[in-house]
């Protein structure tokens, strides 16, 4: 029996990123230990660290070879743990998944039964890979300006990278929740897209993307930054007094070239934003909201679909910056 999946290889003869039917036993390796649920996938998504293992353009892969796809869902086949069975709609996002240990683009996957998450009955399971790794970083950033204090009658929002996956679905969340967003991106034909997920406004993103000064005027209470680098650094110039900046990406790099101005002059607090080795009791939280609070037709509009074979070709475009919105691998 074989199942197919994407598969790196990286040798002697160079790098490769393809579909590879791989045999079922391969699933009972020592590198899979530990995983007492074995899952069909129907559905993974193409997230920013999936393009750049894909791509083979960042150090993402600490095992070869390698199964791609940080992000899965699907239904339980076999478990070895009482809290899933045979059938269960379950998903999975990050913990080393396409990095250390086999992912999720793949027919098949065993997984540790306390990394799973069950689906909520919200979503479908195509669409709860539409929100993937990206929509739950986003819920993740966005409860922390929950939990911050951080009021919808603060001020203005930033969100960088609006048109990504983690900017649009953040938008859409904090427009709904009453937030006064203003969306930084580079493709502004994309403006009338980021106002309908609601964006109250839209900057360009070469206003924040070149070196600034220390300290800015101050505008934002509070940015969702998915992007890094001087967009990082800017956006903390430029937030008001004991605003808060949640950090949660690299798309521009992973330098910071700031000072420490904004944050004893002030107060600003930079959050860190981690979806890999997030806490399950957290993560649980960040679904349950997503289930209640994001707009399923807004997600479905963001959304376009792949079959397994085509992932590279749209990983390269998500690399090229060609992609807007959220892109769903089809399992099979």
């Amino acid at each position: 029996m074989t199942f197919n999946a994407l598969y790196l290889q990286k040798n002697d003869a160079g790098f490769n990123a393809g579909v590879a039917a791989l045999p079922r036993a391969a699933l009972d390796d020592d590198q899979l230990s530990g995983g007492e649920v074995l899952v069909r996938i129907r559905h993974s998504t193409l997230n920013y660290k999936d393009g750049l293992a894909i791509t083979n353009r960042g150090p993402v892969v600490r095992i070869w070879p390698m199964v791609a796809g940080i992000d899965g869902a699907g239904e339980v086949v076999e478990s070895g743990d009482a809290r899933w069975k045979a059938g269960d709609r379950v998903l999975v996002n990050g913990w080393g998944l396409g990095e250390t240990r086999w992912g999720c683009m793949a027919e098949m996957a065993r997984l540790p039964a306390d990394w799973l998450i069950r689906i909520p009955d919200t979503f479908s399971t195509a669409q709860s890979m539409a929100i993937g790794t990206a929509g739950y970083t986003a819920m993740l950033s966005c409860l922390a300006l929950l939990d911050g204090g951080v009021k919808p009658g603060d001020g203005e929002v930033l969100v960088t990278g609006a048109t990504g996956g983690v900017g649009s679905i953040a938008t859409a969340i904090l427009g709904g929740w009453g937030y006064q967003v203003i969306g930084s991106t580079g493709k502004p034909e994309q403006e009338d897209l980021l106002r309908q997920l609601g964006a109250a406004g839209v900057v360009a993103r070469q206003t924040l993307s070149e070196p600034g000064k220390p300290l800015q005027r101050e505008r934002w209470a509070a940015v969702v930054d998915s992007v890094g680098s001087h967009t990082l650094a800017n956006a903390c110039a430029q937030t008001k007094y004991r605003g808060l900046v949640t950090a949660c990406g690299l798309a521009q790099g992973m330098d910071f070239p700031a000072t420490v101005a904004p944050f004893i002059l002030r107060g600003v607090t930079l959050a860190g934003i981690d979806s890999v080795q997030c806490p399950i009791a957290l993560r649980q939280r960040a679904w349950e909201r997503l289930a209640s609070d994001l707009d399923v037709s807004k997600l479905d509009a963001l959304t376009t679909a792949v079959g397994l074979g085509q992932v590279p070709e749209a990983a390269a475009n998500l690399m090229a910056g060609k992609v807007t919105g959220r892109i769903v691998v089809n399992i099979g």
